[in-house]
């Protein structure tokens, strides 16, 4: 090396430490980004995603942790203490059979969030296997599972309820809880499935023509590795959208199903069951109505909030 070489390199500045963490920052932050990533990084800017997720955190910590909250039995009652309305020793005030309101609407988010979890599970389970089959292969299997899936469609769901509920869970018999759950799981689900497979379907139809589910195929992947592997990760995001959405709306729908004897009955503690049992008592005891149903409406409007921000967050005619 010459003299003249390194004097130059002597004479130049050495990049201070402020300059590199500017450039390693600018580097972070070219990096690409895929769908999830940009979706995320959209939702936390969002109000009513932030706002949505903070009443869902509160209502899952009731449901899994109620001790918290309330310390009262939500079965005790007291007759001398029936229709009471809301005091400093009652919150809500009591219900027909002397039970603590505030209680029973507390421990109620378990049932509720039970049922609307585990039948937006299925639905989605269901609808999405028969739709990823359905879009991927098409031809006759297409046609078969669609025609199968309108069968469903077609039917109305309050009546199918009733068949249902009222054919595997007759009043006659002795209430069981978890029997009762159950089926009003299954008989949503069975009822609902459709639209889900129908979502999933459109989605696999577009994704199997893209050029890397080609290149799997030429590649020698089967069809089970191309389905699980390329085709379910690119076509989550209209279905999650649908399960948020739907979450919501099966919570309302046990609701209406309670309501009208069919849904969950007592032992179990819901907002429906409270809302059925308040009904013959509007006029003269509101209370008994006005607070499970408030738990309601903002419950499943919580979910509609996040459904919206999520479906806007994943759609690329949003960005």
């Amino acid at each position: 090396m010459t003299e003249q070489s390194t004097s130059s390199l002597a004479s130049d500045p050495a990049p201070s430490g402020s300059e590199a963490a500017v450039a390693k920052a600018a580097a972070k932050l070219e990096k690409p980004r895929g769908l999830w990533g940009d979706a995320w990084r959209d939702l936390r800017r969002r109000p009513t995603f932030l706002i949505s997720m903070g009443i869902i955190f509160v209502l899952l910590v009731m449901a899994a942790f109620p001790q918290l909250f309330t310390s009262v039995d939500p079965t005790h009652g007291d007759l001398s203490r029936a229709w009471q309305k809301p005091s400093a020793e009652a919150w809500f005030g009591y219900d027909t059979q002397g039970r603590d309101i505030y209680a029973r609407a507390i421990y109620g988010v378990r049932a509720s969030i039970v049922v609307g979890v585990l039948a937006t599970a299925l639905t989605v389970l269901i609808g999405s296997v028969f739709g990823l089959i359905a879009g991927y292969y098409g031809g006759w299997l297409d046609s078969l599972l669609s025609r199968f899936g309108e069968i469903f469609m077609g039917l109305p769901f309050v009546l199918g309820a009733i068949v249902i509920l009222t054919t595997l869970n007759p009043a006659t018999e002795a209430p069981d809880a978890v029997k009762i759950t159950s089926l009003v799981i299954l008989s949503i689900s069975l009822l609902s499935w459709p639209i889900s497979m129908r979502i999933m379907r459109s989605a696999a139809i577009s994704a199997r023509s893209q050029d890397y589910v080609k290149a799997a195929r030429a590649l020698g992947a089967g069809s089970g590795r191309i389905i699980m592997k390329h085709l379910l990760p690119n076509c989550l995001a209209p279905v999650l959208v649908y399960a948020t959405i739907a979450l919501g709306a099966f919570i309302a729908v046990e609701a209406t199903l309670s309501f009208l004897g069919l849904g969950l009955r007592s032992p179990v503690v819901s907002w429906g069951v409270m809302i059925a049992d308040s009904r013959q008592y509007i006029q003269t005891s509101p209370h008994l109505l006005a607070f499970p149903a408030a738990f309601l409406v903002v419950t499943v409007l919580a979910f509609v909030m996040l459904g919206d921000a999520v479906r806007d967050a994943l759609d690329p005619k949003q960005k």
